[in-house]
């Protein structure tokens, strides 16, 4: 995702560009968080300052209101490195966690959402919807892939956890890498 994808979801982009990502099942924000982060990172190296916009959403309502918080423990420096829990984290006065600077806290729009009742987004440039499809059955899963389809733009791309698929919906999304569960909208 860092090295090909958001790369090729930035490059083209005029400078009046948003850039749009969904994170549904999204829980406290980390992967959401983390999106955001790269999307930072490479528009940076670029000189480019999109507006971003990553809509994490989840069903959870105290999950959602976690994630909005943007405070981690203090562990979450064995997951990052130390170059990026600085740039992007503030610790607590008394150490015990980590806050995620307001500048990328502002790129996500935190909302409860029932992904199979609720309308989904739209104009969508990527889905990154890791390992939730694997908690539902298949006729859930059945719902989700075309509604995914709808919400991308032509070209969007969707991420999935490491045991999904876009299952029967080979003319829905074209595989971009198999291994990687990447799979870009037709």
């Amino acid at each position: 995702l860092e090295e090909q994808m958001i790369p090729k979801l930035l490059s083209g982009k005029s400078a009046s560009a948003v850039i749009r990502v969904w994170s549904p099942g999204c829980s406290t924000g980390e992967e959401a968080y983390s999106l955001a982060i790269l999307l930072a990172e490479h528009q940076e190296s670029m000189k480019q300052n999109f507006k971003v916009q990553v809509f994490a959403t989840d069903i959870d309502s105290n999950a959602i209101a976690a994630g909005r918080a943007g405070l981690y423990p203090a562990s979450i420096a064995a997951d990052l490195s130390p170059e990026r829990l600085a740039r992007f984290f503030v610790a607590e006065p008394d150490g015990s966690a980590y806050r995620i600077h307001k500048h990328i806290r502002d790129m996500l729009v935190f909302s409860e959402q029932n992904v199979i009742k609720d309308p989904p987004f739209s104009k969508l440039d990527l889905i990154s919807c890791r390992n939730l499809l694997i908690y539902m059955g298949g006729d859930l899963q059945k719902k989700l892939i075309p509604l995914f389809h709808y919400a991308l733009n032509p070209g969007g791309v969707l991420f999935l956890g490491a045991s999904e698929t876009v299952g029967d919906f080979g003319e829905l999304f074209a595989t971009l890498d198999r291994k990687a569960k990447l799979y870009q909208r037709k």
